[in-house]
Order: structure tokens, then sequence, then C-alpha cells
């Protein structure tokens, strides 16, 4: 799985949820009402240590991860996580693993 993070991205965490550099960002599945890339869960997010990181990415001072056991989510699918200026919030791009990524690495 390819996680990447646009630098307005990694901005909009830090304003958003008041991080310095050196924060970490989990990226996890959880249940809800909208979808994701399953019916009945969503993607959230927790700012909190890594326990057992299968993917990791830094992007502007700030690790955003997976855990071992959350990786079934996006199983077949790599993660952008990218700003939206329109509508100030963020956005999750899911693409099959086979398409080129949204960002440039």
């Amino acid at each position: 799985m390819k996680m990447l993070i646009s630098n307005e991205a990694a901005a909009w965490f830090k304003r958003e949820l008041s991080l310095q550099d050196g924060a970490y960002i989990r990226l996890f599945p959880r249940y809800s009402s909208g979808g994701g890339l399953h019916s009945g869960f969503s993607l959230g997010i927790a700012n909190e240590p890594p326990g057992r990181p299968a993917v990791q990415r830094e992007q502007a001072g700030i690790v955003f991860y997976m855990e071992e056991q959350d990786l079934w989510y996006m199983e077949g699918y790599s993660l952008s996580i990218v700003y939206s200026e329109a509508e100030d919030d963020i956005e999750y791009v899911y693409e099959p693993e086979a398409a080129a990524g949204v960002l440039q690495e």
C-alpha cells in the first residue's frame, strides 16, 4: 500500500489539531454511517504514537501511519490525502494500486 500526503494536507492537520513537528497521525478504519472503501466504515484519525506500524510516511514534520491490524481496509488500494481549498478540509483519494498516484513522491 502506498500512502501520499500533500504538504497542504499536512499543514491542515497541523493547524486543525494543533500539532507540532514530530507528532503522529494514525489512520484507521472506523464504523460510520458513511463509507469510504467499505460500506459502514470510513477512515478515522487519531493523534497517537504507533504500536506496530505497517505503513508510515513523514510529511512536513508529521508521521502518518497505519497499524498492521488496520491494513485490511486499504487492501488493493493506495491512499492520497489532499487538501481542498474550496472546502478548507482534507480529502481521501483511494486508487487501485495499479493506477498512478494523485501526488508525486
